[in-house]
């Protein structure tokens, strides 16, 4: 097991970071979608394509590397598609489609997968039924359901569909209500149950190093805080409540970190240990997560509860990623059966 990030890793980590830092910082979150950030991210980087395979016109790279750039996407609060295009391009490479990898390869499609599709018909080319929270369902161009055992492509701006924005609690990145009335579809392929859940179990690993990214940034941001303010004539670092309440954030986040690189390299390097990798990531660091971001907030004092400030956002980004796939108490119990506990 290689847990330690190879050079390649660090140098994408870099490019990453510097592209962000200065196309898309968090200052910039609130403000939302920017289409051209996204064009520039794929096609500079090329980050929609990092494990799109290669004969497709991806980068073939792992799941190591695309949790990196997930890591650093989530630090700053990344507005838009690209993480739902993310969990597209992960049921597509167990459902492989030509057309679809290569315009999510090279920047041409953003894609959505719907998490909550059970109640959907598929009959003669066409979807029927509601989903009623859609990942960026206003910014993709097309939406993976399944149905039926299989996996379908919808095109979001086709006939018989209906896309309806939600209000959010994470201003950064929207959902929609999408509303499909015989809506021409493509099937893809079928999806096994195995399959299908392997799928889910890789979406909670993409997610689990979006949620990484989150923590690190928002203790990054508090611990800067806390060296420059100043009360009662002492920095506030220097107060035991607010030392020690840091190192436990540190704490959690160590171990997050862990666990989400060892969940990704499970997805590369060993298939069977997935399962209980990606049930641990979600039982662990969704909750550390928000937690992380909860208490970075509340260290910052009254200032952290105005609207200007940007605490609130990563609050609001960790409470949403800790139920986007379902709350901790889900992924707990599953592990528990994993381990036959």
């Amino acid at each position: 097991m290689k847990l330690v990030p190879s050079q390649e890793q660090r140098e994408l980590r870099a490019a990453v970071r510097d592209f962000l830092a200065a196309a898309s910082p968090t200052a910039k979150a609130r403000q939302g979608y920017d289409p051209e950030v996204y064009a520039r991210l794929n096609g500079e980087l090329g980050l929609s394509g990092l494990i799109v395979p290669e004969e497709y016109g991806g980068a073939g790279a792992g799941f190591a590397e695309l949790a990196v750039a997930l890591e650093e996407t989530g630090a700053v609060l990344l507005p838009g598609p690209f993480l739902a295009t993310a969990f597209a391009a992960v049921a597509l490479t167990r459902v492989p489609d030509k057309e679809l990898l290569s315009g999510i390869a090279d920047g041409r499609v953003a894609a959505t997968l719907a998490l909550d599709g059970a109640d959907l018909t598929a009959a003669d080319g066409r979807v029927s039924g509601t989903l009623p929270r859609v990942l960026s369902g206003m910014e993709a161009d097309v939406l993976l359901v399944s149905a039926d055992s299989a996996l379908h492509a919808v095109d979001l701006a086709g006939e018989g569909v209906t896309r309806t924005p939600l209000d959010t609690l994470d201003l950064t990145r929207g959902q929609a209500r999408i509303e499909l009335d015989g809506a021409p579809a493509r099937t893809l392929g079928d999806v096994p149950a195995g399959v299908s859940q392997d799928i889910a179990d890789r979406l909670a690993v993409a997610l689990a190093a979006e949620q990484l990214g989150v923590m690190r940034a928002a203790l990054d941001a508090i611990v800067a805080y806390a060296k420059i303010r100043v009360a009662f004539g002492r920095y506030i670092g220097s107060y035991q409540g607010v030392k020690h309440k840091l190192a436990d954030m540190h704490c959690k986040l160590e171990q997050a970190e862990s666990i989400v690189r060892y969940a990704s390299w499970a997805a590369d390097e060993a298939p069977d240990e997935v399962p209980g990798a990606a049930a641990l990531a979600q039982a662990y660091v969704g909750r550390a997560c928000f937690e992380v971001a909860r208490d970075h907030l509340l260290l910052y004092g009254g200032i952290g509860y105005t609207w200007e400030h940007d605490a609130h956002l990563y609050f609001k980004r960790a409470k949403t990623d800790e139920v986007l796939l379902g709350p901790p108490r889900i992924h707990r119990a599953r592990l528990a059966d994993l381990l036959e506990l």
